[in-house]
């Protein structure tokens, strides 16, 4: 071989993909070998990239939304330059590889972002995209295009299918994201074979109708047809654009190929050499031939964009050097360096004062107090601003152009608003935070579970956390949401009992850049708490004495949230041998060093009552054998809050006489 066509260049992706799930006996090959043709034209004439600095800041970001195919990732990554072996390909899913089954942004140089749940890909993708717009706005002067990048995303019938599509789509063409393309793998399979039994969407229409520029009937096996249509897709910048790809899961499958067979499983070794005779790939396992590589090699390409940019970067501060500074300290990931000074008073001006306000009026407080500190901060709410009180008074819609663009109006997507909110975050740049009733993070969990999966620095705001929400009843009253959210590995979930706890959660979160918070504020007025210094610090470890007994407690009271008060109550009438444990975060606590977990909760002391207003369960790991929990297993009532309380046992006289039967 002396100049490889670019269908040589193409066949390099489909037999590693197809070699490394051979290997792995598991996999899938079909996508991989179907949008070969599409992943060289994007990657060898138009991504603009650096494989020996896979973070470099004016990067594109490719995301493969379609995960499950991700020997195709793999495979671009390894042609490319970047630091992927061919090891790492013949580790294709196995134990600490760097190339897991589905690609994962903590294991992989070059990936973005992890995807595999079909949709959220696309989602995040727009977030990336909306990360670059107002980043743009922000940051760019006349001469000086710091922040110029693209997003693409692959996708595949199973992203359009799954809801989040809708959801994301919608709010990609009303933001006007014309840096965005999205590349439809349309080729009529999915796991159940031909999908005309259940995927008849005119999605062009669709798209079209969300304000998209789309691209119809591209061959997505022609690079000419595929290059026409980039182009096409470059030509404007004033929407985002659909590139509808028709193309054949499979492709070079003999037996194989547009058939269901092709999507999941190895094609097997027989088919592999009928595929290698069909597609004259004369090449052995995971074999390469050099002049392939060279044309694949982006490295030297790579680096001169990046030298380039740099250039850029470096008379750009000797104009502008405060934007210049600003904007290289959001991207490095750092908070501003008088922060926690100042959040630190602001906490102890709120213990000074005493406001006794519903915690989701306290969150609003703490945005109002940090976010003139932290112009990366952005974040907004699922329809619900007036009543999550997201909204600040330096709030300004990302629809506009304005260069201080900062609050997102979601509309009624909460699934879709949280996966953007991990896509912002993962581009760079932004701390975001997106907010709805806690009863609906049912709709938006499984974002949540990808934000803590990724270690993707996003806030999750929840108010109206328990039935103190009253009359709007059970639908709207969350009873497991916040065990569910607990149970979340690596997902910090608090519960502030008041302002002050509200305003350090908020702090917490914002510190926190190595994964999400869900911060939980209810909508009925909370008490405040008194406090001493070492108090107020002590809230920072989830978990804190707020009222202690005279000498060694005889028993110890655990509550968070609205039911602090309420065990600040029950120890009044108890007496001086009750201690009050405020927790209002068990994540967090649960990370601390044994010795101060003992002295919050000595072991000796096993009569234990928990109280919160959710699911009972959750709490016995605290209280043990001996102790009990006041909780909720059942499902609310429409009525007022003053109603529910009572009527589900949460009051004074049950609270005293659960720890008077634990005698």
């Amino acid at each position: 071989m002396t100049q490889p066509t670019r269908r040589d260049l193409a066949n390099a992706i489909r037999f590693l993909a197809a070699d490394a799930v051979q290997a792995a006996n598991s996999g899938h090959p079909g996508m991989p070998m179907g949008m070969a043709d599409i992943a060289e034209v994007l990657w060898n004439d138009y991504l603009s990239h650096n494989p020996a600095n896979p973070s470099w800041a004016n990067r594109d970001r490719f995301i493969l939304s379609n995960g499950h195919g991700s020997m195709l990732q793999y495979a671009l990554l390894h042609l490319a330059g970047y630091d992927v072996s061919v090891d790492d390909l013949r580790n294709f899913r196995q134990l600490d590889s760097k190339t897991p089954g589905h690609p994962e942004n903590f294991m992989t140089p070059g990936v973005e972002t992890t995807t595999g749940p079909l949709g959220q890909g696309f989602a995040n993708a727009v977030g990336m995209a909306l990360a670059e717009k107002l980043l743009a706005q922000r940051f760019n002067r006349p001469g000086f295009d710091v922040v110029d990048h693209r997003t693409w995303v692959f996708m595949g019938d199973g992203c359009l299918m799954e809801g989040i599509s809708h959801e994301a789509a919608s709010l990609a063409g009303t933001w006007g994201l014309g840096k965005l393309v999205a590349f439809w793998d349309d080729n009529h399979i999915s796991i159940d074979g031909n999908t005309d039994g259940w995927f008849t969407d005119d999605t062009p229409a669709r798209f079209e109708a969300y304000g998209w520029r789309v691209i119809r009937n591209v061959d997505g096996h022609d690079p000419r047809e595929i290059k026409t249509a980039i182009d096409t897709a470059l030509s404007k910048d004033d929407r985002p654009t659909l590139i509808c790809c028709r193309t054949t899961i499979g492709y070079g499958s003999p037996a194989k190929a547009g058939k269901e067979s092709s999507h999941g499983s190895p094609l097997g070794k027989d088919e592999l050499v009928a595929t290698r005779d069909a597609l004259k790939w004369s090449h052995g396992d995971f074999e390469v031939p050099q002049p392939v590589y060279d044309g694949w090699n982006a490295t030297d390409a790579g680096r001169a964009r990046e030298s380039k940019w740099n250039d850029l970067q470096s008379r750009y501060a000797a104009e502008h050097p405060a934007l210049a500074d600003e904007l290289a300290r959001r991207l490095r990931g750092e908070l501003p360096a008088d922060f926690a000074d100042a959040a630190d008073g602001y906490i102890a001006k709120l213990q000074s004062e005493g406001p006794s306000v519903a915690s989701r009026k306290a969150s609003q407080m703490a945005i109002e107090a940090f976010a003139p500190r932290l112009p990366e901060l952005v974040g907004g709410s699922a329809d619900l601003a007036h009543s999550n009180l997201t909204l600040w008074s330096g709030s300004k819609s990302v629809a506009t152009t304005d260069a201080d663009a900062n609050y997102i109006y979601y509309g009624v997507r909460e699934f879709a608003m949280t996966a953007i909110s991990n896509g912002l975050n993962l581009h760079g740049g932004f701390i975001p935070y997106d907010a709805t009733f806690l009863v609906f993070s049912d709709y938006a969990r499984n974002a949540v579970r990808m934000s803590a999966l990724m270690g993707a620095h996003a806030i999750h705001v929840y108010t109206h956390d328990s039935i103190g929400l009253g009359e709007d009843g059970p639908t709207h009253q969350p009873i497991e949401h916040m065990a569910s959210l607990r149970y979340i590995p690596h997902n910090d979930l608090w519960r502030p009992c008041d302002a002050v706890e509200s305003a350090v959660a908020w702090k917490a979160a914002i510190e926190r850049n190595d994964g999400p918070s869900c911060l939980v504020f209810s909508r009925q007025t909370l008490p405040h708490q008194a406090r001493d210094a070492a108090q107020v610090e002590a809230i920072a470890r989830g978990g804190y004495v707020l009222k202690d007994s005279v000498g060694t407690p005889e028993a110890i009271l655990i509550a968070t949230g609205s039911e602090v008060g309420l065990a600040m109550q029950a120890a009044a009438q108890l007496g001086d041998g009750v201690r009050v444990v405020s927790m209002p975060s068990t994540d967090v606590f649960d990370r601390q060093d044994a010795a101060y977990r003992e002295s919050v909760l000595p072991r000796d002391v096993r009569r234990r009552v928990a109280i919160e207003a959710g699911v009972s369960d959750f709490w016995r790991k605290y209280v043990g054998l001996d102790g009990d929990v006041i909780g909720i297993d059942r499902f609310g009532a429409s009525a007022p809050a003053e109603v529910l309380f009572p009527h589900f046992g949460f009051t004074v006289e049950k609270v005293v006489e659960a720890v008077r039967a634990l005698d």
